[in-house]
């Protein structure tokens, strides 16, 4: 476990593979940590330096006092690869991940060669839909959400067959409230499809066809909006693909670099 010391915030992150190698950073969705991706990482080609960390609010990094703002949670993910001397990453980004994702792109292109918006979009939701949700939560915490919740992240199929499916439960119902209703105030300000549509750079897009949060049709929507970007759609996979699908989410992750001559 490391910790980075970033001024105003402390970011949990790991590093894995060759510390020399070709980056690929990774931002986890709402309500998860750095275990995200944790079936993913085995099956990526050796010689990468792969790179996961704790948004504020999340996993061990520190949790300041809601609501939080995009830029805020784009800063921590800008500062933190500066710590680490990182420059021409592929940055890998689901749903929360993926609008923080685009917004480095935009503010830092030294630091971004290449992205993969996973399950996101400019834009998530709507305000009333996010305050309804903070509001739930400050009556009842995140239990009184996590069914919900479970239903648009993994397909009814998993939820039912996997005996790994609590685990995602109680990793949502354990993040703090504070740090959940911060980031879902960011998702809530965030329109981000101006400043997207101006990027040019290698992007792939992935969506699951049973997501219920991201709907393959949004996800196209945005990636439509950078020149040259593509989209691929995982089958039966949910919200959260590199969880029910790692080895088809890892063979396009795969693909993607070596495309663009990452590995």
């Amino acid at each position: 476990m490391q910790l980075a010391d970033l001024g105003d915030v402390r970011l949990h992150y790991r590093e894995d593979g060759d510390p020399g190698g070709a980056p690929v950073v990774f931002a986890n969705s709402l309500g998860t940590d750095l275990r995200l991706w944790e079936a993913v990482v085995p099956l990526l080609p050796e010689g990468l330096r792969i790179i996961r960390y704790d948004k504020r609010g999340h996993g061990l990094s520190d949790c300041p006092p809601a609501p939080y703002a995009m830029g805020a949670l784009v800063r921590d993910a800008e500062r933190l690869l500066d710590h680490l001397e990182v420059r021409d990453c592929v940055f890998v980004g689901l749903s929360i991940g993926g609008l923080i994702a685009q917004g480095l792109a935009v503010k830092r292109l030294d630091l971004v060669r290449g992205l993969v918006l996973s399950n996101t979009a400019a834009k998530i939701g709507h305000q009333q839909m996010w305050q309804e949700r903070i509001d739930r939560i400050r009556d009842g915490g995140l239990e009184a959400l996590a069914d919900g919740v479970m239903e648009r992240w993994f397909s009814k199929a998993f939820r039912e067959g996997d005996p790994n499916f609590p685990l995602w439960r109680t990793m949502l119902t354990r993040t703090p409230a504070e740090g959940y209703i911060g980031c879902a105030a960011a998702i809530a300000g965030t329109d981000f499809y101006t400043p997207t549509s101006g990027l040019r750079l290698p992007t792939l897009g992935i969506a699951g066809s049973e997501d219920g949060a991201t709907p393959p049709d949004l996800v196209r929507e945005t990636v439509a909006l950078i020149h040259g970007a593509r989209c691929e759609l995982i089958r039966k996979a949910g919200h959260l693909p590199c969880v029910d699908s790692p080895e088809t989410y890892a063979a396009l992750l795969t693909g993607f670099l070596k495309e663009i001559g990452h590995v």
